[in-house]
């Protein structure tokens, strides 16, 4: 996969070099590219922000430098284009299923902002020639759209082949597609098995792989209840089975007309 980025700050992404993106890159399994914004910016402070029209405050990054930056990066005529990436707390969520389909992407390029954000036109005039995603991490703002760019990087390189040291990693995630969609990872443990007085739950001692199977699952749904009751709203009759419905009984879940609902606050557990 390739991916570029344009940005007023390419030291902002020296993690990129880390960990397992850096390995990824050191393979050759990924091919990340820095571009600095003021480079397209001719002036002599390089300037790449103006003040508002109709207003208000801060200041819109110009037109101008990012339309050639993008320009420059992808050629309107240089073949397939690659897919823009624009982090915006305006934009839409960015999940685990978003990463998964961008993981299948041969090209992105990321356009994060900073000040106010982009002409609108730049966005606009983009998506006349390549899929445009505004993609956002969280209800929250940041100083720049830096950091949203080293998150997305990292969820969708360790989904490609060869990434992560065990594939079955990413295949267990919380969010990842399949049984455990939809709910939160539970709890992990190693060795030692008694560590300041407190044991490692004996079932996963058992070398029973069904007992912890089920363990698991349960585990998933109590957290899931905790810290994040919204998803449990979204669980169809399909997703569950009757070991999962006395769970979920027990933790003050109901299913009422093929959805499930909550009776009060979790039980403790």
């Amino acid at each position: 996969m390739r991916i570029d980025v344009v940005t007023i700050f390419p030291e902002y992404l020296a993690p990129l070099d880390v960990s397992l993106v850096g390995k990824a890159r050191a393979k050759g399994l990924l091919d990340v590219r820095l571009h600095q914004l003021r480079d397209q910016a001719h002036d002599v402070h390089r300037t790449v922000d103006d003040t508002p029209y109709g207003g208000g405050p801060g200041m819109v990054m110009k037109p101008e430098p990012w339309a050639a930056a993008l320009d420059a990066v992808a050629p309107p005529d240089a073949g397939p284009p690659p897919r823009l990436i624009v982090p915006t707390p305006s934009g839409r969520p960015f999940t685990q299923q978003l990463a998964v389909e961008l993981a299948a992407e041969p090209w992105l390029v990321f356009a994060p902002a900073r000040y106010e954000g982009i002409d609108r036109r730049v966005i606009d005039e983009a998506g006349t020639r390549m899929r445009v995603d505004e993609v956002s991490i969280g209800d929250y703002v940041l100083a720049g759209g830096e950091v949203a760019v080293l998150v997305i990087v990292e969820a969708v390189a360790r989904l490609l082949p060869g990434v992560l040291g065990n594939a079955e990693s990413a295949r267990d995630d919380s969010f990842a597609p399949g049984a455990m969609a939809n709910l939160l990872e539970g709890p992990v443990y190693t060795k030692p098995a008694v560590w300041r007085d407190r044991e490692v739950p004996s079932v996963l001692l058992s070398g029973n792989h069904g007992a912890i199977a089920r363990w698991r699952r349960d585990q998933a749904l109590r957290r899931t209840a905790q810290n994040r009751p919204d998803l449990l709203e979204r669980l169809t009759p399909e997703d569950v089975d009757k070991h999962d419905r006395a769970t979920l009984a027990a933790l003050g879940w109901t299913e009422r007309d093929g959805r499930f609902s909550s009776d009060g606050p979790p039980v403790a557990h």
